[in-house]
């Protein structure tokens, strides 16, 4: 059974940076991802790694502040966040891919095709 444990939120000032960490149950060779859902909102993808070769996805807003990366002799997955936003705030997932690949140059970022969740870590950007 697959599972993803999260950790390393927290609250931070505006600016500043956070560093989450998933470790992960199991072999995986196909894609991990982080998610994160704030009050009222819908889920959405944030980053993505591709177990094999290291092929990464960002969505837009986090481009260039966010660095999603692997340790596989750990089996984990990181997500460094920097330049921190108050609208960055949510409940972050990680979470481990359904399919071995999917079609396009990286892996994706919709949570349909993520089948396995961890329960969440709180990130708080105060401003």
């Amino acid at each position: 059974q697959v599972q993803l444990v999260e950790s390393g939120g927290g609250s931070v000032q505006a600016g500043g940076s956070l560093r989450l960490s998933c470790a992960a149950s199991g072999f995986s060779r196909n894609y991990m991802g982080w998610f994160r859902q704030a009050p009222g909102k819908e889920r959405e993808g944030v980053a993505s790694i591709y177990l094999i070769g290291g092929t990464t996805s960002y969505a837009d807003s986090v481009k260039g502040r966010f660095t999603i990366s692997q340790d596989n002799a750990k089996n984990t997955v990181t997500l460094q966040m920097n330049s921190l936003r108050p609208d960055d705030t949510a409940m972050y997932y990680c979470a481990r891919g359904l399919w071995l690949r999917v079609a396009g140059a990286g892996p994706p970022l919709s949570p349909a095709d993520f089948a396995y969740w961890g329960q969440g870590t709180q990130v708080t950007v105060s401003s």
